[in-house]
């Protein structure tokens, strides 16, 4: 199904309600003058609110999927219904704003 790409001004929390900004982007690649992001970019997590005595704050996060027919530079670009995986929680991350113009596949 096809849905709005990712860029580096996405808004992308935890589960938890922490920041999650990529590590790295496609600079040759943007959208709406911003570079895209692809699945093999690990995300960082901070401001994560999950405390007590259970796992620890969101830390990390890796992309399960990405585009399938898409590419920047060889890898998948990130779509607004892409799956991730929080370390050491397991929860996904959520992607709250993206830009409404660029759709992929």
């Amino acid at each position: 199904m096809p849905g709005y790409v990712l860029h580096m001004g996405a808004t992308v929390i935890c589960a938890h309600a922490g920041q999650a900004l990529p590590t790295a982007s496609v600079a040759r690649v943007k959208v709406m003058g911003q570079p895209v992001v692809v699945q093999t970019t690990q995300y960082t997590v901070a401001g994560c609110t999950l405390t007590g005595t259970g796992p620890p704050p969101c830390a990390t996060a890796q992309w399960m999927t990405g585009a399938t027919r898409v590419m920047a530079l060889g890898a998948p670009v990130l779509l607004q219904d892409s799956q991730s995986l929080c370390t050491p929680t397991g929860t996904p991350l959520n992607i709250i704003v993206v830009q409404a113009r660029v759709k992929g596949t």
